[in-house]
């Protein structure tokens, strides 16, 4: 027979076993992501131990200044340009984006229903 007292030592023993599940569940998942960083940590310190020696000179400092061997720094943050850059404040000013029409949309006059 269900009581009040049967009514709620069940719904507070569900909400108990959902809490300590959840807690548990909790602490596993943190558990395995301080892993995963521990890991990624470690694997980025060898290939940075392995990197090291090719990236320094005889005098210590790095062999290449120059940026004109990597493309993502030689590459522009526009996915596609269809466009020059502006060379002057004035054209940049007035300038019309890549999706702006050149020429004003005119819509068609007259009676469009007969």
């Amino acid at each position: 027979m269900n009581t009040i007292k049967s009514f709620w030592l069940g719904w507070g023993s569900l909400c108990a076993a959902g809490a300590g599940a959840y807690y548990f569940a909790k602490k596993s998942i943190n558990a395995d992501r301080a892993a995963r960083y521990e890991e990624q940590q470690r694997k980025r310190r060898i290939i940075n131990s392995l990197g090291e020696p090719n990236s320094q000179s005889s005098n210590g400092g790095p062999l290449n200044d120059d940026l004109t061997g990597s493309p993502s720094r030689e590459s522009n943050p526009d996915p596609a340009p269809t466009r020059h850059a502006p060379t002057t404040e004035n054209e940049r000013v007035f300038e019309k984006s890549k999706y702006e029409s050149s020429t004003p949309f005119k819509s068609p006059k007259g009676d469009r229903f007969s």
